[in-house]
Formats: C-alpha cells, sequence, structure tokens
C-alpha cells in the first residue's frame, strides 16, 4: 500500500532463505507456510485496559497473553522500549505462548533515542540477554528511530557493527526523510537488516526491501495510534504480504492503532484476508 508521504524503492533485494515449518497459532492467525516465505501478523504490545472490551472481557490480566496469542500469530513487545524487563519475564511469555508463535522486541530509546546509535553495543547486549529467554520465539527486533534524527552515516555504521553481537534479525524504523537514500539502503542490505515500513501521518514510509524479511508497523493513517484501517486499506496490505512473501520473504506485520482499540480488530481483518486469500 502506498501512502501519499511515501518514498518508493529504488531496488529490491530478491535473497530467500527457507522456512521453517512451524504450527499455525490460533484459528484467526495470518500465517502462511511453504516453500516460500511466512506471514505473522498482530498488534504492537497487549497489555491495554481498553482492549476488555475489544478481546479480553473478563479474562483476569494475567491471562491476556495466552488470550492475546491464541488470536494472533505474533506480537510485538512494546515495554522494552521504555524498561528493561527482567529475563525471568521473557521466560514466562515463551512458555505462555502456543508452539509457533513469534514475538518481535522493540529495542531500548537508550539506544536510539538518547546514545542515538553511538557506542551502543553494551546495551544491545544487555538487551540479548534478557531477551534469550523468549529462545525461538523471538523473530525480530526493531529500532524506532526519532523523527528529528536526520542520516549519519557514521553513527549508522556503529550500530550495525554493534548489531552483530546480536544474530537475530533486526530492523530499522527511519522516521527522518533523509535516512532514505541509496548509501543507507546499501549499508542495510549488506548487513541484512531490514527497512521497516511505517504508515502514519506525520512521517514518510520508505519502501525499501533490504533484507529476507519485510517488517510492517501500522501507527494509523489519518490518525496516529488512533484512526482504524479501511477494509480496502487492509485488503493492499494484504495483497502486499502475500506478494513480499510469494518473493520468498518472512513477513511481520504489526498494528499500532491501539488507542482506541482498532488495532485488534484491524489484525484480525488482515488475518482473514490473508487466510482468505486477497483479490488483485
Amino acid at each position: 500500500m502506498a501512502s501519499c508521504d511515501e518514498v518508493q524503492p529504488a531496488a529490491a533485494n530478491a535473497a530467500t532463505r527457507p522456512a521453517p515449518a512451524n504450527a499455525v497459532a490460533g484459528a484467526a492467525a495470518a500465517r502462511l507456510t511453504g516453500t516460500t516465505g511466512q506471514i505473522y501478523s498482530g498488534t504492537s504490545g497487549w497489555v491495554y485496559k481498553g482492549w476488555r472490551a475489544h478481546l479480553y472481557a473478563d479474562t483476569p490480566v494475567k491471562r491476556w497473553l495466552q488470550v492475546a496469542s491464541s488470536a494472533f500469530s505474533s506480537l510485538e513487545i512494546n515495554g522494552s522500549f521504555y524498561t528493561q524487563i527482567k529475563p525471568e519475564t521473557y521466560e514466562r511469555w515463551r512458555a505462555e505462548t502456543p508452539a509457533g508463535f513469534r514475538f518481535a522486541v522493540k529495542g531500548h530509546r537508550f539506544v536510539t533515542h538518547y546514545k542515538r546509535l553511538r557506542d551502543c553495543e553494551d546495551s544491545i547486549v544487555r538487551l540479548r540477554d534478557q531477551a534469550s529467554g523468549l529462545g525461538d520465539k523471538l523473530a525480530a527486533v526493531v529500532w524506532q528511530l526519532p523523527g528529528n534524527f536526520a542520516i549519519d552515516l557514521g553513527r549508522l555504521d556503529d550500530f550495525l557493527r554493534a548489531c552483530g553481537r546480536w544474530r537475530v534479525r533486526h530492523a530499522m524504523e527511519l522516521r527522518h526523510r533523509s535516512w532514505f537514500e541509496p548509501g543507507v539502503a546499501a549499508r542495510l542490505r549488506e548487513a541484512g537488516v531490514a527497512v521497516c515500513l511505517s504508515d502514519a501521518p506525520d512521517f514518510p514510509m520508505w519502501r525499501e526491501i533490504t533484507a529476507d524479511f519485510v517488517y510492517v508497523r501500522l501507527h494509523g493513517h489519518t490518525r496516529k495510534y488512533a484512526s482504524s484501517y479501511s477494509a480496502a486499506s487492509l485488503a493492499r496490505w494484504a495483497a502486499d504480504a502475500r506478494g513480499w512473501h510469494d518473493r520468498g520473504l518472512d513477513v511481520f506485520v504489526y498494528f499500532d492503532n491501539d488507542a482506541e482499540g482498532h488495532a485488534v480488530g484491524n489484525a484480525r481483518g488482515f488475518a482473514q484476508r490473508i487466510a482468505n486469500g486477497t483479490p488483485e
């Protein structure tokens, strides 16, 4: 799906890798498995009091992860952006979720907003060690840069080298348009780090493919963190996801429009379109 503030890719990477065979997590899970890639989808976070009306009803809070992981095939852990999560918490989350379920972890803001990618190796290793309890259920780590953080190739190089200490898939959410240039794409492609495709009304999107997976964050197209995606918009995103999947790329799609609970319905609608097939 192309937004009005979207930058089209200069080139696409056709790298593929075999997809592991895992069980589908939840009846509504958006996931296709085969000789090509896989599609996972869900929400950014799951602990929202307002979601009782949309997902949890009278379920006790301690069981919310079990409910959410049954409804979706993946969840993005957002608390790791704000605080240090104990290793035993990650271990518990792994135990509470179905086989075949996957998590994404949001990198701590100390790396992206305070250090701004400089001298961040120790912080990356610390998060790596904390999140190790997720085991093979950790699918990717996404690093969200501030909207006022303009291109700095030196800092990017430092960050990519530091990411080499954590052998997991990494994605970068670049919110300043100055990053959208061939030199950045080349560095990310060499490191196997994905560009995070982010849809929001107040920062641009870069549809550049630089890794063997695609990472998408949908924040709300007209009202950030709040607006719902239309049926037509969900169909376009589903068609994009199936296209990437058919090229052999794994796909991770997370709905971050959680403020009014639309993330739940949108994630379910997206999953249904993936499961039922999406017309051109």
